[in-house]
């Protein structure tokens, strides 16, 4: 009996003693998991408030940077203002220049044709020039080249011939026979002077010859003394025309070192 007591006791003892080890235990495992929770919540709140101060270190950061951003937009915003003038002037420039270049392309037309008119004028000076110098005639001569005497009278009209000549620009007198031949066409003005000793049957007379035909006539007729007569015409000549003095019928004529008779003539102009 008393070993049966002491056997149920040492039960008990050892069954209280298994629910004091789990009641502890489980005290323990809770108390574990109660300062774990609190360890995390504990970290949760430490990183919740280094986070907060990061935030707002990156939000500064952003600001600054924002802000810098700005300014570069200003800067790039006046940059672009001063290079959209820049090229406006440019665009302009360019416009001047293509009118520039318009107008001097017309330039150069004009001075192509500037330059076509004066080779052309001086082309045509040239002409009238060489014209000019082939339109150059003039002449005059005396009867006689020395001494001094009378011709005539003769039966018939004779052709004069001028043999002293002072002047015979152009070569349209032959001082050879008396002849004066038209090298252009237009106006020549002729002079004939003559003198002669007065005589009872002859008297001086000179006729103006153009192609055979007599056109004007200087005549003087006196018994004695000295007489002299003079005309003058202007003709208008084609080329080839001959004009020369012939002695009128039974008249006579003078000259000597004075040069009394004469026969000159010039072209006035062209035609």
């Amino acid at each position: 009996m008393d070993v049966f007591l002491s056997f149920l006791l040492l039960v008990c003892s050892v069954s209280a003693a298994q629910l004091n080890t789990e009641s502890d235990n489980e005290v323990i495992s809770h108390l574990m998991r109660t300062e774990s929770k609190g360890e995390e919540a504990a970290k949760t709140l430490n990183n919740q408030q280094s986070c907060t101060p990061d935030i707002h270190s990156v939000l500064r950061e952003m600001s600054v940077t924002l802000a810098g951003l700005k300014y570069e937009i200003r800067d790039l915003q006046r940059e672009n203002q001063v290079q959209t003038t820049k090229v406006r002037e440019l665009e302009s420039q360019i416009t001047e220049l293509d009118k520039l270049k318009t107008q001097q392309q017309a330039q150069a037309g004009e001075l192509v044709t500037i330059k076509t008119r004066a080779n052309i004028t001086e082309n045509h000076v040239d002409a009238l020039r060489r014209e000019g110098e082939g339109r150059k005639v003039a002449f005059s001569a005396s009867l006689l080249t020395s001494g001094s005497g009378t011709l005539g009278p003769f039966n018939t009209e004779t052709p004069l011939v001028f043999r002293n000549v002072v002047t015979n620009i152009g070569n349209a007198y032959n001082p050879n026979t008396g002849f004066f031949t038209a090298p252009v066409r237009g106006g020549y003005h002729f002079e004939m002077h003559i003198g002669a000793y007065g005589h009872a049957s002859h008297p001086s007379g000179v006729a103006l010859v153009k192609n055979g035909q007599h056109l004007f006539i200087a005549y003087e007729h006196q018994p004695s003394g000295y007489g002299s007569s003079a005309n003058g015409v202007t003709l208008l000549l084609e080329v080839g025309d001959i004009v020369f003095l012939c002695l009128w019928q039974n008249s006579r004529i003078f000259d000597n070192e004075n040069h009394h008779s004469t026969f000159s003539g010039h072209l006035l102009f062209t035609m």
